[in-house]
C-alpha cells in the first residue's frame, strides 16, 4: 500500500510537471497600434495631470454628490455588471480546477446470481461484490488546451471587470446630465412662472386702459395672446421635468424627488454650479489606459486568441491517467480486513480518426472570433478618441454660445425696460413692448438651456477621457471579492 501510494504521488508529480510546461497552440495576439497625436489641441485639457474618479464633486453641487453615491449603491445595471463579474469569477475557478487532479470517492455493494457456464462461474452460487475507494483522475495537458481554456476564462473574467466600470463611468455620467437638465427645467419653469405673472398683470393693466378708452382692442388681444403663449410653456416644462425626473428614479433605483428636495437649500441653481476651468486629460495615448471599454475589448481579444488554441488541442490525443485505491470484499464483515485492499492504475489516449471536418470547423470558428474581437478591439480605440474630439468641440461651443446668449439676454433686458418706458410715455405702440418682452422670454429659455448643454458637455468630456479609471486589472483583484 505504502509503495502504491508513494508511486502514484511520483506519477502525479511528474505529469503535472509535464502538463504545466507544454506547449500552447494559440497564436501570439497582434494588438494594432493606432496612430494618435502627441497631445490635445484644447486649451481646457491639461497633459500633466491625473483625472480624479470623484470628479462630479468638482461642480460643487451637495445634491448631485448625493444622487451620484445613491446610483452608485443602488443602480439596477450596476447591480447587473457585478453579477456577471461573478459569473465570470466562477467559470474561471471551475477551468482552473480542470487543470488538477479530480478525486472522487464510489462505492458499490451488488448481489449476483450468475450463470453457471460463465468463465468465473461460482456453480450457479449467488455471491456478493461490496467496494469502496477512491478514484484519482488526471489529464495530460500537453498541447495546453486546459491552460488556454483558463487563460480565455481569466480574459473573460477582467473584460467583465472592465464592462462593470464602464457602466459605472456610464451611471455617473447619466445621473450628472440627467441633473443638470433637472435644474434647467427647474430653472426654465421659474422664468416661465415669472413672465406669466408679469404678462397677467399687464392684460389687466391694457383691460382697465381698454375699458377707460385709451387703446383699442387689438392691444389688449396682443397682450392676452402673449399670456396664453406664457401659459402653454408651463405644462410643457413640467412634463418634461417628471420625466427627468423618473428617468433619474430608474438610475437610482428609487424615487430622486424626495433626494432633490431635501438638499434643495444646499444645491446651486443652473448658473451657479462650478464649470471646471481645466480638465486633466493626459495625452492621446493614454486613452489606451484610461478607458473601460477598450480594456473590456482587449480582454475579449485575448480570450478569443487564447480559444483558438483550445479548438487547435483537439486535432491531437488527449492523454488522461486513472488510479484506483480502494477496498473490496464478498461480505460486509471482511471489507475493512486487509487482505481487501485493492487498486489499479492505468492510462488512456483518445484522439480524432475521422470526425467528417468538425475539428476543423471548430478552429474556423475560433479564428473568426478573433478576427471580430480584434475588429472591436480597433474600433473601441476609435470610437474613443471620436468621442473625446466631440466632446471637446462640444465644451468649446457650448462655451461660445453661453457667451454670446448671455450678451443677448442682457441686451434684451435693456430693449424691454426701454420699449417700456416709450409705451408709458406715448412714443410708441404697445406692441413694441410685446415684441421685447417675447423675443427676453424665448432667449432666457435659450440660455438656460445652452448653460445646461455647457454642462453636460464637459460631463460628457469627463467620461470620454475615462473618468479617472486607469487600467491595471488583474484577475487576482476579482477572483475572491466583488
Amino acid at each position: 500500500m505504502e509503495v502504491w501510494l508513494m508511486t502514484v504521488k511520483v506519477l502525479l508529480t511528474t505529469l503535472m510537471v509535464l502538463s504545466l510546461g507544454g506547449c500552447s497552440l494559440a497564436p501570439t495576439v497582434k494588438k494594432p497600434e493606432p496612430s494618435m497625436p502627441e497631445n490635445w489641441t484644447s486649451a481646457r485639457l491639461s497633459a500633466d495631470e491625473k483625472l480624479p474618479l470623484d470628479w462630479w464633486r468638482g461642480y460643487g453641487d451637495p445634491a448631485l454628490v448625493t444622487l451620484v453615491e445613491e446610483a452608485l449603491d443602488a443602480n439596477n445595471d450596476l447591480q447587473l455588471a457585478a453579477a456577471r463579474v461573478a459569473e465570470a469569477r466562477a467559470l474561471l475557478t471551475g477551468q482552473q480546477a480542470e487543470r488538477y487532479p479530480l478525486l472522487e470517492v464510489e462505492g458499490s455493494a451488488v448481489r449476483q446470481g450468475p450463470s453457471e457456464e460463465s468463465v468465473n462461474s461460482t456453480g450457479g452460487q449467488p455471491f456478493n461484490d461490496i467496494q469502496v475507494g477512491g478514484v484519482l483522475s488526471y489529464e495530460l495537458d500537453l498541447w495546453g488546451r486546459l491552460a488556454n481554456a483558463s487563460e480565455a476564462a481569466r480574459a473573460r473574467l477582467l473584460a467583465s471587470a472592465a464592462n462593470r466600470e464602464a457602466v459605472r463611468l456610464a451611471v455617473i455620467g447619466e445621473v450628472a446630465n440627467g441633473y443638470f437638465n433637472l435644474r434647467a427645467l427647474d430653472r426654465q419653469i421659474d422664468i416661465a412662472e415669472r413672465t406669466v405673472s408679469s404678462r397677467r398683470e399687464s392684460v389687466a393693466l391694457q383691460r382697465a386702459r381698454f375699458e377707460g378708452g385709451e387703446i383699442n382692442e387689438l392691444a389688449l388681444r396682443q397682450a392676452e395672446s402673449e399670456l396664453a403663449a406664457a401659459e402653454s410653456e408651463l405644462p410643457r416644462l413640467r412634463q418634461q421635468r417628471s420625466l427627468q425626473r423618473n428617468a433619474l428614479a430608474v438610475l437610482l433605483g428609487r424615487d430622486p424627488q424626495r433626494i432633490v428636495r431635501s438638499d434643495i437649500s444646499v444645491a446651486n441653481t443652473i448658473g451657479e454650479m462650478d464649470v471646471p476651468a481645466s480638465i486633466p486629460a493626459g495625452r492621446p495615448a493614454d486613452l489606451m489606459v484610461r478607458r473601460p471599454d477598450i480594456a473590456a475589448a482587449e480582454q475579449e481579444l485575448i480570450a478569443a486568441n487564447a480559444e483558438i488554441g483550445v479548438a487547435r488541442a483537439a486535432f491531437l490525443p488527449r492523454i488522461s491517467f486513472e488510479g484506483l485505491l480502494g477496498l473490496r470484499s464478498a461480505s460486509g464483515g471482511d471489507l475493512f480486513q486487509g487482505s481487501a485492499s485493492t487498486w489499479q492504475l492505468g492510462g488512456s489516449l483518445v484522439g480524432p480518426l475521422l470526425d467528417f471536418g468538425r475539428s476543423e470547423a471548430l478552429v474556423n470558428q475560433a479564428e473568426a472570433r478573433q478576427r471580430q474581437a480584434l475588429i472591436a478591439y480597433r474600433q473601441a480605440i476609435q470610437v474613443a478618441f471620436r468621442e473625446v474630439l466631440d466632446a471637446m468641440a462640444g465644451v468649446r461651443g457650448t462655451e461660445d454660445r453661453l457667451e454670446a446668449q448671455a450678451r443677448q439676454v442682457a441686451a434684451l433686458r435693456s430693449t424691454a425696460k426701454l420699449a417700456r418706458l416709450r409705451f408709458e410715455g406715448g412714443a410708441s405702440s404697445y406692441l413694441e413692448v410685446l415684441d421685447a418682452e417675447r423675443s427676453l422670454f424665448t432667449t432666457e429659455l435659450d440660455l438656460v438651456e445652452t448653460r445646461r448643454d455647457h454642462l453636460q458637455s464637459t460631463v460628457n468630456l469627463y467620461r470620454a477621457l475615462g473618468g479617472g479609471w486607469q487600467n491595471s486589472l488583474q484577475s487576482s483583484d476579482y477572483e475572491n471579492t466583488d
